[in-house]
């Protein structure tokens, strides 16, 4: 018999709140966190606005001498893991050697140390090889970040990254739900960071045409997704971590559980490298895996946390498989993008998609999607325009679009013994 998996504990490091309470609370309240870009100069862009995180304070847990040897990804999925522990009453003074050996992490990135690697880069073309970092090869894979959190908190269990663009930590979750229901694994630290507001990122999604660029002197109405105005996603870094672990396991220790997973699903378009298959049909797909794969109705979801960045061909085609997946029951089922709030995070999204679920179910709360002004006809389902909403919904429904043409889903129970 398959094990049932649950969250009993959330950490986040977003944009528009530090902490899982602050983000929480300022995303049902329609809060932005997207500003002028304030890392570095963004004078020659086009676009010059992001979703940054502002009070991160990286040597609460590193020393000046770690710092440089880091990208800036590991910290924030530090600050993230050290709440979603402490969110699930994990204390690691009191392990056993068997309880670090047992528990794993899991984690998704599209490419967490590309700041790092960026900056050793401008040193080598700029002359001084000598000063490059021993680490500059290291710690700028991607692989990294989990080997970084497993060192930091000791735990010993499989320690894997999940690299798949921006549906990373959705199948990063995705994977460690499957390894604790076929009996692998316990328990998780899983979830999703990324740190790629870089000036290299930003003009390379420039040269994409990918980001709006019209926003610059009103940068929390630039990310619109769903608006016929929409011009492209606002750039975002951030981390959203929790524990994942059998149901049986969190009862035995008296742990506090916000939600359950129950199912997983996942496709892939095969179709380009950054474009979306027009057809909406493996989308649609993934979706149907994933409620098949929960065992769950359609007509049973009542929430779903939309991909939808505000890019044009995302959010038609988004909204076209949705449509698909659920029929006539679609026009029912409230929905929202919480990236009108954050901006992108890339291979984070779908950790962030998962967290704003989770909490939806617990609380009886659905986030609204800010800056709905002119909504686009094709995109017609009910976004919980600029308000959420007080409901008690018992499914719901986070999902992921990627480039390269790759599509995944989870679906979310509010649980129940």
């Amino acid at each position: 018999m398959l094990r049932r998996v649950v969250i009993t504990g959330l950490g986040a490091v977003s944009p528009n709140g530090f902490g899982i309470k602050n983000f929480w609370e300022n995303t049902c309240n329609g809060v932005s966190g997207i500003d002028r870009i304030a890392s570095f100069d963004p004078e020659g862009l086009s676009c010059q606005v992001a979703g940054e995180i502002k009070n991160l304070d990286p040597s609460r847990y590193f020393s000046k001498a770690d710092l440089k040897k880091l990208p800036r990804a590991v910290p924030m999925a530090v600050a993230a893991a050290i709440e979603a522990l402490d969110d699930a009453g994990i204390d690691l003074d009191s392990f056993s050697e068997e309880d670090f050996e047992s528990m794993g992490v899991l984690v998704g990135s599209g490419g967490a140390g590309f700041d790092f690697s960026e900056k050793q880069f401008e040193i080598f073309f700029s002359g001084q090889k000598h000063k490059i970092s021993p680490y500059a090869i290291s710690n700028s894979l991607v692989g990294m970040l989990s080997s970084e959190l497993s060192m930091y908190f000791g735990l010993q269990g499989r320690s894997h990254v999940i690299s798949n663009g921006c549906t990373s930590s959705t199948d990063a979750i995705g994977y460690a739900f499957n390894a604790i229901r076929y009996g692998q694994e316990a328990w998780f630290l899983t979830g999703g960071v990324e740190a790629c507001v870089t000036p290299g990122m930003m003009c390379g999604f420039e040269r994409m045409k990918a980001n709006p660029v019209n926003f610059n002197d009103d940068p929390e109405r630039a990310s619109r997704p769903f608006n016929i105005d929409r011009e492209g996603f606002v750039l975002a870094e951030g981390g959203w971590m929790m524990v994942l672990e059998e149901m049986d396991h969190a009862k035995q220790r008296g742990a506090t559980i916000l939600a359950e997973i129950s199912g997983y699903g996942t496709t892939c378009d095969a179709y380009h490298r950054v474009a979306i298959m027009p057809d909406g049909k493996q989308s649609t797909r993934a979706l149907n895996l994933a409620m098949k794969d929960a065992g769950v109705n359609k007509e049973d979801v009542g929430y779903i946390n939309f991909h939808g960045t505000s890019t044009v061909l995302n959010d038609r085609i988004e909204t076209l498989a949705v449509k698909q997946a659920f029929n006539s029951h679609s026009m029912k089922i409230p929905c929202s993008s919480t990236k009108s709030m954050i901006g992108h995070p890339q291979g984070a999204s779908g950790a962030m998609g998962v967290t704003v679920s989770a909490l939806s179910l617990k609380n009886g709360f659905l986030t609204p999607t800010i800056n709905m002004e002119r909504p686009d006809p094709e995109c017609d389902m009910d976004y919980l325009s600029n308000e959420g909403k007080e409901k008690s919904v018992n499914i719901a429904i986070s999902n992921c679009i990627s480039f390269g043409s790759k599509n995944s889903a989870l679906v979310l129970k509010k649980f129940s013994g």
